[in-house]
């Protein structure tokens, strides 16, 4: 089995953070076929830390600028320019552990077959260990049902093999928010994933450039997502009322939202989406009849 790992690391404006991230990839206990760093636009020395390393790295570290498109496009940009046969990705304000992707490679050459493999993880939020809440739980196998309700694949723990994106596509790059919410479930609704218990990964947040802060109401974007897998023509029966359950509890929740705050255009929005997931729930057969 060809286990090579092309790291992509996108980034803007994060030089205060990014030598952390590349130094943890360059620690591997497996090193990694090539590093490539997607400039998405800063305006700061981000070339000039990306140089620094490249000038006495162990392997390839390969720096790619385009202007501001957003991190889907930077992760796209690096998939496209990846020579492994395995893709992994690392958000520039996270680190791995030293066995990140030993832990993987030896999962994988366990259970060939599988595309994808994830990690646990330790979150630190402003300096401080906290714990996850039962929501965040991660596992592996079939877990389309687990990532309905919120995104339960951390992008900077994953593994995925590059055939998948030839099947299911890229990331999203006009969903400003939960791209990558939106890539497992368009994965996980074919594949069952491996999963390593032993977290392999430390995830930093409280900064205020996460797109968490950026944007107001994430579920939108969720919808969105929710209402592209509807499309899907092997979405299952059974499947297909779960994403239409998980709307429907989306959808109240930003129209209530809305009214609560006086925003009635946005109200009626989001109430019409439930009124129309409510309606092929209840009162057609068609979500039991589908295959």
């Amino acid at each position: 089995m060809d286990l090579s790992f092309s790291v992509i690391i996108p980034t803007f404006n994060r030089v205060d953070v990014l030598g952390h991230a590349i130094e943890s990839v360059l620690q591997q206990s497996l090193p990694a076929k090539e590093i490539i760093i997607v400039d998405d636009g800063s305006i700061d020395h981000t070339q000039k830390v990306v140089g620094e390393f490249q000038s006495g790295a162990s392997i390839p570290i390969n720096y790619i600028y385009q202007h501001n498109s957003g991190v889907s496009a930077a992760r796209n940009s690096g998939i496209r320019h990846a020579c492994g046969e395995w893709i992994a990705f690392l958000d520039s304000d996270d680190a791995w552990l030293p066995d990140k992707l030993k832990s993987q490679a030896d999962l994988l050459e366990q259970h060939p077959g599988y595309r994808l493999c994830h990690t646990q993880e330790n979150w630190i939020r402003n300096g401080v260990h906290v714990n996850q809440m039962k929501k965040h739980a991660k596992s592996g196998g079939h877990i389309f049902q687990q990532c309905l309700p919120l995104c339960v694949i951390s992008p900077s723990s994953v593994v995925i093999h590059r055939t998948l994106f030839n099947e299911i596509g890229l990331f999203d790059e006009t969903l400003p928010a939960c791209e990558d919410y939106d890539l497992w479930l368009r994965i996980c609704l074919h594949e069952a994933v491996l999963f390593v218990e032993t977290p392999q990964i430390l995830k930093y947040g409280g900064h205020d450039d996460q797109l968490s802060r950026k944007h107001w109401g994430m579920d939108r974007f969720r919808i969105r997502a929710l209402q592209k897998i509807m499309q899907d023509p092997k979405l299952k029966a059974h499947q297909r009322q779960l994403v239409v359950k998980t709307l429907l509890r989306k959808a109240r929740i930003l129209y209530k939202g809305a009214e609560k705050r006086g925003n009635q255009q946005r109200a009626d929005k989001y109430r019409e989406i439930e009124t129309l997931y409510s309606t092929l729930l209840t009162e057609h057969g068609t979500l039991e009849k589908q295959p």
